[in-house]
């Protein structure tokens, strides 16, 4: 009986998995601080966001703690003791490499990452609600990028606009 009821809870898994439509993109807004899980040009899912501390203006340099803006996928992802789940974006593209190089940059920085809040007993997690506090990555609550982590493939284009 038990077998049958494991049997039962897995195919009931399995078919919630494939009653979800395919992820399109993840359209990232960053003056709405809001990212949005898109599906057939529907909004499936609707996330408040924290952003780099200087959020105006496209990433130019490493180290300028701003949030790149253009169009990205996700090509990796990563579980961190520092800042839980992680998904990865292409950062920087060709275009960027290219801004770059035209503005007599060495370094357009890297390691842009989607990722939750940080895991520490002296800042909890509510602490970093509203604030914008990466070095230019995009954040999310734990639990709001768990469930992204699971509906979100490698691969999904991220579009990030100002």
């Amino acid at each position: 009986m038990r077998l049958l009821s494991l049997l039962f809870c897995c195919l009931l898994s399995v078919s919630a998995l494939a009653a979800q439509p395919p992820i399109d993109r993840l359209l990232i807004d960053k003056s709405e601080r809001r990212l949005q899980i898109i599906s057939n040009g529907e909004v499936l899912h609707q996330y408040r966001i924290s952003l780099g501390r200087q959020p105006v203006g496209p990433k130019r340099q490493q180290g300028d703690q701003r949030t790149p803006e253009g169009i990205y996928s996700i090509d990796w992802r990563h579980e961190s003791a520092q800042y839980n789940l992680s998904l990865h974006l292409d950062y920087p593209n060709l275009k960027d490499r290219q801004a770059a190089f035209e503005a007599g940059i060495d370094d357009p920085g890297g390691m842009i990452m989607i990722h939750g809040t940080p895991i520490d007993e002296e800042y909890p997690e509510w602490y970093f609600k509203g604030l914008d506090w990466t070095n230019g990555c995009i954040a999310l609550g734990n639990t709001e990028m768990r469930e992204l982590w699971e509906l979100v493939p490698d691969g999904t284009l991220v579009e990030i606009v100002p």
